[in-house]
């Protein structure tokens, strides 16, 4: 016995929002590499790996949302909504590959800073904070929504500011000549990198290893079912998170034995749908829920 809900956003917005970014990525990927080679700033080349990793990040966001609007069949009972988590744990892996390279590298050049050209490294990092700013107005609306964008507007947002950091740099090395202003900022871009992806790897891991949904308290929701009128116990009860936005709840629930003789049972099911779908922070639409009598319970062999 179930319940269900298909209120979702719209796919096609997201992928059309993906689509005008990855674009918008690969022009300032392109625009940075030419940068970087001109200049032999690092700032700008650790930009450049960022970027790059972020059109891979993007190109696998896009393959995940198009995978998304594939019906679900027999054998995948929830189609491909799962591989935006995949696509967001990998981008995550290849952020964490980008962000130590950049701290390496950056430690490296304080010790023996190269010559660095700063007028072309100020005018690549403008083009760069440009593009970067065109790219997040175009994710604002849908981070929100899923992993996929999410993990997409955090990367942008990480070059924005390693954009704005070049430019600063840039400025220095103009003003003063201390060429490990270049260095400094890469580590700053490093730094950038390294924490918001730990998060996301953590999240995204969480729902491949099937953890609660962030927010839920298992907890509560069975001391909410237990205070159900004829409601005797709540055994093998699980949460998880197939995609963003769709929390599932499972969990067996022994009822007094008249209520399954009297077709009680059908309004408590009912309640039981409500309860968590309305009661919690993270509300639940997908539940389901078997109902059963105190010596079917009992026969059990398994409880957790």
């Amino acid at each position: 016995m179930s319940g269900h809900d298909h209120s979702h956003a719209d796919p096609n917005q997201d992928r059309r929002r993906l689509v005008a970014a990855l674009c918008v990525t690969v022009l300032i990927l392109l625009a940075e590499i030419v940068g970087a080679a001109l200049s032999g700033s690092l700032a700008l080349l650790a930009d450049a790996g960022h970027m790059f990793t972020d059109a891979s990040g993007l190109a696998i966001a896009l393959i995940a949302a198009s995978l998304a609007l594939r019906p679900h069949t027999p054998e995948r009972t929830w189609g491909y909504k799962r591989a935006e988590v995949l696509a967001a744990a990998l981008q995550a892996g290849l952020l964490l590959v980008v962000g130590g390279f950049v701290l390496v590298e950056a430690v490296r050049r304080l010790i023996e800073p190269p010559a660095v050209g700063a007028s072309s490294m100020l005018w690549f990092g403008v083009i760069g904070l440009v593009g970067n700013a065109l790219s997040l107005l175009v994710l604002l609306g849908g981070r929100s929504r899923s992993f996929n964008l999410r993990a997409a507007f955090l990367e942008v947002l990480n070059d924005a500011l390693g954009s704005a950091a070049v430019i600063v740099a840039a400025i220095v090395i103009a003003l003063t000549g201390w060429s490990q202003a270049d260095a400094l900022v890469s580590l700053l871009i490093g730094a950038l990198i390294v924490p918001r992806t730990l998060r996301l790897l953590k999240e995204t891991t969480d729902v491949l290893l099937a953890s609660t949904p962030k927010g839920l308290d298992l907890r509560d929701v069975r001391s909410h079912i237990l205070a159900l009128p004829h409601v005797l116990d709540v055994h093998d009860l699980h949460a998880t998170l197939i995609a963003t936005g769709t929390p599932v709840i499972t969990g067996h629930v022994t009822l007094q034995d008249e209520c399954l003789a009297d077709g009680h049972a059908q309004q408590i099911l009912v309640q039981l749908q409500e309860c968590v779908a309305e009661h919690f922070d993270v509300p639940v639409e997908h539940s389901t829920f078997q109902l059963e009598t105190t010596a079917h319970r009992d026969q059990e062999h398994l409880h957790h």
